[in-house]
């Protein structure tokens, strides 16, 4: 054979070969389409899993038209039979598919915007702290000098100091804490929540004497009053402009103060609290589920910690259960803890560090909490039983589902906000929001089915159609 022959035969044989090796590839590329890595507990439609380092990814689909190649030797022409294959899209095909439409019809980037719109300013922050820390110290130095509340202890709380505040600084939680020991402390009802406190052996001349039954049961009704009357002797100590007591609201624990700065009104709850140390009742022991996402030795250490009691009842104030009037009995709070949880929320040390990998957790609730004060303004009378708490509590029984920190990922914002919003429109539609510490404690009980519903349908409708109501903006404080 001359070398010419050779060398045609060669080319054939190479290109026979070629053909059959990218065939090949196309082959196990299709075959890769059919790994799903969905993490099985994961039940929301929307989540979609992150893939990691290690993991190959599977190759994506392009927005593009497919083109084919044909595959030829030197010697084919025009009337040679040709092969075609997919050609894989570029990475930046991949990163940035076509879209049409404005900014506003992805749901990612209206999240966002929100967000970055709910952010609160540094200079307003510094500023309405200065004054509520400010009242504060004042009160508390007011109340050292009584003969009831000498011991009086401050325990910040609420959304502002776990960083979950937003739009304005405009609302402070303070619980002023008064130790007490060698108490009783039985459930009233039956849901859990509340309490009644009873002295086991009280020294005479205690300063708390004052408060008690004849059975020597701590009254929160007389205890309350007592400290309402004290925090408005110290504002006249205060030379503060404007600031004010709020009237007292039925059923709330809290002693409101009011101060007109400029145009804004800053808000201080001020609640007292009992500070019981000692095994958590027994309608606790078994909440607070974390022990898959923060670990076990989490949750025993926080479970080392008191609980507080504030001075609050549910329904009918003249309730008397075992010679107990239901107004003087106390709720049970585990604030501080939840601040420990949201400030150390991640499954790994590293969560939201300045070098750690960034979760949503935050955002979602961020989001969650001003879509829900959005449609209160809308729908006042409608949806006034319902509080920014439940969307704190949803949000940790998410967690307490989607443990891992991969799960709530940064880059996935608007697909976690959908689970978390599923969530919560499935609480509502079962009128069942367990309370988180006490699961018995049922928070949507005293809310009624049809306004559940109502809330419910809203939400829906905001999420079906890309949420326009964050799309009229955020009105700064």
């Amino acid at each position: 054979m001359s070398s010419k022959g050779k060398a045609s035969s060669n080319n054939k044989a190479s290109t026979r070969t070629s053909v059959e090796k990218q065939t090949e590839q196309v082959s196990l590329c299709k075959g890769g389409r059919t790994h799903d890595s969905t993490p099985t507990r994961t039940q929301c439609r929307s989540q979609r899993p992150v893939p990691t380092q290690t993991t190959r990814r599977p190759r994506a689909k392009s927005p593009v038209q497919d083109t084919t190649v044909p595959a030829q030797s030197a010697h084919q022409g025009g009337g040679a039979r040709r092969k075609s294959f997919n050609r894989r899209p570029s990475p930046s095909q991949i990163r940035n598919p076509v879209r049409s439409g404005s900014i506003e019809e992805d749901p990612s980037k209206v999240l966002l915007k929100t967000l970055d719109q709910l952010k609160i300013r540094r200079h307003a922050r510094s500023k309405a702290a200065g004054i509520k820390n400010e009242v504060v110290a004042k009160i508390k130095t007011h109340l050292e000098k009584s003969r009831n509340f000498n011991d009086i202890k401050t325990l910040p709380t609420g959304s502002y100091f776990e960083n979950l505040k937003i739009s304005s600084p405009d609302e402070f939680d303070v619980m002023f804490t008064v130790h007490v020991d060698r108490v009783d402390v039985q459930p009233f009802g039956s849901d859990g929540a509340y309490y009644s406190v009873r002295f086991k052996r009280l020294p005479k001349q205690h300063v708390l004497g004052q408060f008690l039954q004849d059975d020597d049961i701590l009254c929160a009704s007389k205890m309350l009053a007592e400290f309402r009357q004290e925090v408005k002797e110290a504002l006249k100590t205060l030379p503060m402009e404007g600031l004010k007591m709020e009237p007292k609201k039925p059923r709330s624990p809290a002693v409101t103060l009011v101060l007109k700065d400029g145009e804004r009104e800053i808000s201080i709850d001020i609640v007292l609290g009992l500070e019981v140390r000692g095994s958590w009742p027994l309608c606790a022991q078994e909440g607070m589920g974390i022990e898959n996402w923060l670990g076990r030795k989490v949750k025993r250490d926080y479970k080392f910690k008191p609980y507080y009691l504030v001075p609050k009842h549910e329904g009918s104030a003249n309730k008397e259960e075992d010679g107990v009037r239901a107004k003087d009995v106390w709720r049970i709070s585990f604030s501080h803890v939840e601040k420990e949880i949201m400030k150390n929320h991640g499954s790994e040390k590293t969560c939201c560090e300045e070098k750690g990998p960034k979760c949503c957790r935050k955002q979602c609730l961020k989001l969650l909490k001003h879509l829900l004060t959005e449609l209160k303004i809308r729908h006042p009378s409608e949806l006034s039983k319902f509080c920014s708490y439940f969307a704190k509590t949803t949000l940790l029984h998410a967690c307490k589902v989607r443990c891992k920190d991969s799960e709530w990922m940064l880059a996935n914002l608007h697909q976690c906000f959908d689970c978390l919003l599923e969530d919560f429109v499935g609480h509502l539609r079962r009128k069942q929001l367990p309370n988180f510490f006490v699961p018995q404690h049922n928070l949507l009980g005293s809310v009624s089915a049809e306004s559940c519903k109502t809330l419910a349908n809203y939400i829906e409708t905001e999420r079906n159609n890309g949420f326009p109501i964050f799309k009229n903006g955020v009105v700064k404080g």
